[in-house]
């Protein structure tokens, strides 16, 4: 199978299944780099910094970066139009019978099992990239020492940016901008 039609099927079954947002696409986006090696779980973080960064749906944007970093611009754009697929076609079925569908016990049960899920996978999502981000097992293993283990830098600013924008409530391309300006600074 080519790459495109591979990359296509891929973000095709993902748009599918990730029920919850763009977020919830994580778990198929490291299933898949585990699976094709077309990037890494450090690459995905980058994703979704720059997902979150720029404008638009995050899993639409994740796609992108994937499709273009596994396969150049065409690359791109197919995992994008594949992701959101099975968005257009469901919600175009649901529109038609939406009033038959509302009624529905079944369907009814069906959505309120599907919000647990949505926070499970997005959960696990976060979990990964604090993973990826917060710690460093290569570190540790190689030294031995528990201080070794965590980025110290990282769960700084990570903590920092969660309080100030409780607190602050300012614009989050503010926090964004700090942060990117705290990695340059810092090399993080």
């Amino acid at each position: 199978m080519s790459v495109l039609l591979r990359l296509m099927f891929e973000f095709f079954k993902t748009g599918l299944f990730s029920v919850g947002g763009g977020l919830a696409t994580l778990p198929f986006l490291y299933e898949m780099s585990d699976k094709t090696g077309w990037f890494s779980h450090a690459d995905i973080a980058d994703m979704i910094a720059i997902s979150e960064s720029t404008p638009g749906a995050i899993g639409i944007n994740m796609s992108t970066y994937a499709g273009y970093k596994t396969a150049g611009i065409l690359g791109g754009i197919l995992a994008s139009l594949a992701l959101a697929a099975p968005s257009v076609i469901i919600i175009l079925i649901i529109a038609k019978f939406l009033k038959k569908f509302r009624e529905n016990p079944h369907v009814e049960g069906a959505f309120y099992g599907l919000r647990p899920a949505s926070i499970a996978m997005i959960t696990a999502a976060g979990l990964n990239v604090a993973k990826v981000t917060l710690v460093d097992l290569s570190a540790y293993e190689a030294s031995g020492n528990i201080g070794d283990l965590f980025v110290v830098k990282a769960i700084i600013l990570a903590v920092l940016i969660f309080v100030g924008q409780k607190k602050l409530k300012w614009s989050p391309i503010v926090f964004l901008a700090i942060s990117a300006v705290v990695g340059v600074v810092f090399k993080f």
